[in-house]
Order: C-alpha cells, then sequence, then structure tokens
C-alpha cells in the first residue's frame, strides 16, 4: 500500500513538473517567436497567428476529439495520465502567456532554449509513462491503418505537415528552419533524459590472465566483473570473457590496468546508452 501511494505521489509531482516545464518551454520560447515544432502545439501556434485564439486554448480544442477516439480504442484507463497532462499542459501554457514575458531577442537562442525545456518535460514525463497527447494518440491511432508505415515515420510526416503549414501561414522559410532545430534538441534532451547523459562504455576483455584482472578491477574500479569461459577459434587455447561497465571518465584507467597486466589481451568497447543496477541508475 505504501509502495503505491510513493508511485501516486510520484507520477502527480511528475505531471505538475513535467506539464509545467513543457508549458514553460513553449510560451517563453517557441510562441513567442513563431516558432512551430510540430505536433499540435506547432499547428496550434501557426492557427492563433489566423483566429487570434490562445494557444492553449486551440490545443485542448485538439487534443479532445483525438483523446475521445483515443479512448474508444484504448480504454480510459491507459489514458488518465494523459487527460490529466493535456489538460495542466493547455492552462499552463495559457498562463505563462500572461505572467512571464515572452524571450525574442535572438531566435536561434529561443529555438536552443525551447528545445532544451520543452525536451526535459517530455523526457521526465515519457519516464513515468505519460503522453502530452497531441500526435502521439493520432500516430498511434494511423499506426494501425497504415501497416506499411512505423509510428516514428507517421509522427515524422506528420511533424513535417505541421512545419511547412506554419512556415505558410507565417510568410517566413526560417520558421520551418528554427522549428526543426527546435525539434532536433527536443528529441535529444528527451533522449538524455531518458537514457542518461552519462554514458557508459561495455568492456569485453579477451584474456588468459582472468584472476588477476578480475581482482584489480574489482578493487580500483568497484564494478562488478561478469567473468565468461572461452575457447581461442584458431589456436584452442583456453580464455576467458571478462565484461565490466566503466563510465566515461573511467575509460582510460580501465584500458590502463588492462595493458598493465595482458598486454595481449583482446579489448572490444561499445556504447551503453542506459545502464540499470547497482552503482548506476536503479529502476524505479
Amino acid at each position: 500500500m505504501q509502495k503505491a501511494s510513493v508511485k501516486y505521489f510520484l507520477d502527480a509531482l511528475i505531471l505538475v513538473i513535467g506539464s509545467g516545464l513543457v508549458a514553460l518551454g513553449l510560451s517563453m520560447f517557441t510562441i513567442p517567436n513563431d516558432i512551430a515544432p510540430g505536433g499540435v502545439s506547432g499547428i496550434s501556434t501557426a492557427l492563433s497567428h489566423i483566429v487570434k485564439m490562445p494557444v492553449g486554448m486551440l490545443m485542448l480544442i485538439f487534443n479532445i476529439p483525438l483523446l475521445v477516439l483515443a479512448w474508444r480504442r484504448l480504454g480510459l484507463k491507459p489514458l488518465a495520465k494523459t487527460f490529466t497532462a493535456t489538460i495542466l499542459l493547455s492552462f499552463g501554457i495559457d498562463i505563462f502567456s500572461v505572467i512571464l514575458p515572452g524571450y525574442t531577442n535572438n531566435i536561434l537562442l529561443a529555438s536552443l532554449m525551447g528545445g532544451v525545456v520543452m525536451g526535459a518535460g517530455l523526457g521526465i514525463l515519457l519516464s513515468r509513462g505519460i503522453s502530452t497527447g497531441g500526435t502521439d494518440l493520432l500516430g498511434l491511432m494511423l499506426v494501425k491503418l497504415h501497416h506499411g508505415l512505423s509510428m516514428g515515420q507517421l509522427l515524422m510526416l506528420i511533424d513535417t505537415a505541421i512545419v511547412l503549414f506554419a512556415a505558410l501561414v507565417f510568410k517566413n522559410i526560417e520558421v520551418a528552419l528554427y522549428s526543426l532545430v527546435t525539434l532536433f534538441i527536443t528529441s535529444k534532451t528527451i533522449d538524455a533524459i531518458q537514457q542518461g547523459v552519462d554514458h557508459a562504455k561495455v568492456v569485453y576483455i579477451v584474456t588468459t590472465q582472468a584472476d588477476a584482472l578480475l581482482k584489480r578491477l574489482a578493487q580500483e574500479m568497484g564494478r562488478g566483473v561478469t567473468v565468461l569461459p572461452a575457447l581461442g577459434g584458431f589456436t584452442g587455447e583456453a580464455k576467458s570473457v571478462l565484461m565490466t561497465i566503466a563510465r566515461r571518465s573511467e575509460v582510460s584507467l580501465t584500458l590502463q590496468v588492462i595493458h598493465e597486466l595482458d598486454p595481449f589481451a583482446f579489448t572490444i568497447l561499445s556504447d551503453a546508452t542506459s545502464v540499470h543496477g547497482e552503482g548506476f541508475k536503479n529502476e524505479q
């Protein structure tokens, strides 16, 4: 019961913080500069220039039919958090637009900062399985009708169409270019939030000095090491494959230890963008 209460509290906190950050990025950086970074927020930004309605209100108008369609297909329970995030985001945008000054001094900085702030908000929302609705829901429903296209391809087509529509509305090709910058920065920030910015390396060591390496790596790096038995395909010699994880700052020391103890070891490094377990990220 206590774990469930903590989970609900975390979800509620993430809903408020995540939706608030997305609303802040839109109202302070992208909307005042006519940047339309795809999605419902992008088309609402463009249409508000025509119909003279607040962007948040337009987003809510667009999202309601999408939520109703998704509810009929997916059920109410999976959409409860998405519905809450949609409401918070729509009202947050219109409130922030009134009480906070929009940044319009440098459109490039605005597109970059808008992407970072929105990406941070979306990243922490998605880390708890929460969506803000919009084109994500549209893509989820359309992908069932167009089996030849993936979800990512559909969303890319939708966002591209919205960016082009905004460029036509504002009669400015730079709107499209800066919108693409914001889209790119947003996606990279989401990845950083979900995967962690402290990327690590997986280190595979093929060696005949497994015991010595195991002892030094465990003592100096403080990391666990997995040992796998191996056999040289050409020589038939018995060897071991050691597998460990090294943070970016620890890679040089790890390679130095390997070279000292076994100069003939065969070492392979590969990227590990998300590591869970003792010493790294823990599951919530």
